[in-house]
């Protein structure tokens, strides 16, 4: 894989039904595998979710969509080609029994990449999820990858085009380019390459706002019988969303970890002793790509994953914390991820739901509805911004299946 000359600066989700090409696009458009492992960070430190960065250069000398590559020097003409920028891909998980994740990669997205095999019926259930979950957290810039051409003829080939294209009428991705590829063989990752640059810009960032970081990981980096001398402190990984954070900032946690009765939670302060990006070590980091902090934490805090969900920010300056929240919501039609098109009952009271808030996981009863918003005392707490888009799903079938979306009022 090319070198990484600095951190991200977008987040892209490589998402679609499972089997359908995502991470087979993802390795051909950075050169990683993201299924297999995640990039390692230096230090021992290593991010595990499916994620892989690569530059992306364009030749201004050759046409186009042959001029769009992932390497400094054009492999046409031998000229030195222009950097544009340094993407971040995630790679959200295919089946819908892991739909949970994905809404928590999908809340660190700038745009996506919406992958669907063209020698498949259109469309397949996780192809409708997933774009039903994007369309539900306002995710704005999209490019469809018609995947799996090699394995079609040209007339079957453009009447999944046209299927593809009923699809996404009256979504939010009805005008998003829809680009054939064959992933397997690296074909058209070129235009891949260029639709990306044309469709999904890299947001305006307020890196002056008081610094906003979602959990993603959380992990002990400390390998069994390690002198206690060479411990290194709790690691998290996740994406900024706004501001900087610095090595040697003094950061907040919230909610935090459960207190020793294990009824309350309570928010943790800690210094960052070095920050990790796919570029290498880093003195400050801002939005754009996940990132690695290490922290004078105990590991044992960080093991397992067990600060997912929180968010970070300096102390005393991060959103609220909410036992309970008041959601306006909507449902959909019909469940996410069930069998047929099984539709969505009301809501009701004293129904346990699921809610996602950024990376966070919570469960919850719900204790007062009225005019289209619903009362959830959660057993875990959130920290989440006012407005801020939350998911909603409910137990069907011995499953959690999505069935709407609301607002934090």
């Amino acid at each position: 894989m090319p070198d990484i000359p600095s951190q991200p600066e977008i987040n892209i989700g490589a998402t679609g039904h499972v089997d359908h090409g995502k991470t087979t696009l993802v390795e051909g458009l950075t050169g990683v595998w993201t299924s297999a492992h995640s990039e390692e960070l230096r230090r021992g430190i290593t991010i595990k979710v499916g994620y892989a960065d690569v530059a992306f250069y364009k030749c201004e000398s050759c046409p186009p969509p042959g001029n769009y590559f992932i390497v400094s020097k054009c492999p046409n003409c031998k000229n030195e080609a222009k950097l544009l920028r340094v993407v971040s891909f995630v790679d959200a998980p295919g089946h819908e029994s892991l739909m949970a994740n994905t809404l928590s990669g999908a809340s660190l997205m700038d745009g996506s990449l919406l992958v669907i095999a063209a020698n498949e019926k259109v469309p397949q259930p996780q192809t409708r999820e997933h774009l039903i979950a994007l369309q539900m957290l306002g995710m704005k810039h999209i490019v469809i990858a018609q995947n799996k051409i090699d394995l079609i003829d040209d007339e079957q080939a453009l009447s999944t085009y046209k299927n593809i294209n009923s699809l996404l009428k009256n979504t939010v991705a009805e005008k998003s380019p829809i680009i054939p590829i064959s992933a397997q063989h690296k074909i058209n990752i070129d235009s891949v390459i260029e639709s990306i640059e044309k469709y999904i810009p890299t947001p305006k960032r307020d890196l002056t706002a008081n610094p906003l970081m979602h959990v993603l990981r959380s992990f002990d980096v400390n390998k069994p019988g390690l002198d206690i001398n060479a411990i290194n402190g709790g690691v998290v990984g996740g994406s900024i969303l706004k501001g900087k954070l610095k090595v040697g900032d003094e950061v907040e946690f919230r909610p935090g970890i459960l207190d020793i009765s294990g009824s309350n939670y309570n928010s943790i302060n800690t210094k960052i002793l070095t920050i990790a990006t796919s570029a290498g070590l880093v003195d400050e980091a801002s939005p754009g790509g996940l990132i690695a902090l290490g922290t004078s934490l105990d590991p044992s805090i960080t093991k397992s994953d067990s600060l997912l969900g929180c968010v970070i920010g300096k102390v005393n300056e991060l959103p609220e914390i909410y036992n309970s929240i008041n959601l306006e919501y909507d449902l959909f039609d019909s469940a996410i991820g069930s069998e047929g098109l099984l539709k969505v009952d009301q809501i009701t009271k004293n129904e346990n739901l699921r809610i996602n808030s950024g990376t966070a996981i919570s469960v919850g009863k719900t204790s007062l509805i009225k005019n289209g918003s619903v009362t959830i005392d959660l057993k875990r707490p959130i920290c989440a911004e006012p407005n801020s888009k939350v998911a909603i799903s409910r137990r069907i079938g011995g499953r959690w299946r999505l069935i709407g979306s609301g607002s934090l009022k």
